[in-house]
């Protein structure tokens, strides 16, 4: 009587590592573009707090600039504000009445397609260094 063993064959082995690496290859980007999704989420969340932090010190002084012809320094400059920053946000202020943020890309977001995001008082939402055909919509899309 032979007795018949049991197991899986070479082929079948190398067909499901096969199978694994064609799914690795179509999920690991995928899940790549979702995190800088959410980064970039962080960023536009902290570009309208400080946005809304420049209006409230507007109101109460009549103006964006402080007394050493500054920007006003009422908002966290970190995109996270505790950890490794991805985002750093400047500001500049043309004038009194006026400013512009800009979250500037960092450590693992140096690269990312959509650029550097730029919200200005009058509420315009802009991309500075970014790819070309990058869409302005998309990438401000929380």
């Amino acid at each position: 009587m032979m007795t018949r063993q049991q197991g899986f064959t070479l082929i079948e082995l190398m067909i499901v590592v096969v199978v694994v690496a064609i799914l690795a290859s179509i999920a690991v980007p995928a899940y790549q573009e979702q995190i800088a999704k959410a980064k970039r989420a962080d960023a536009v969340a902290a570009l309208t707090t400080a946005a809304q932090a420049l209006e409230r010190y507007y109101t109460s002084n009549g103006r964006y600039l402080d007394a050493n012809g500054d920007l006003a320094a009422v908002f966290p400059t970190a995109v996270p504000e505790s950890g490794t920053a991805y985002y750093n946000i400047t500001s500049t202020a043309a004038a009194n009445n006026s400013f512009t943020l800009r979250a500037t890309r960092t450590g693992s977001m140096s690269g990312d397609r959509c650029g550097n995001l730029q919200l200005n008082s009058a509420g315009a939402r802009t991309l500075h260094d970014n790819a070309s055909g990058t869409d302005v919509a998309d990438c401000w899309r929380r």
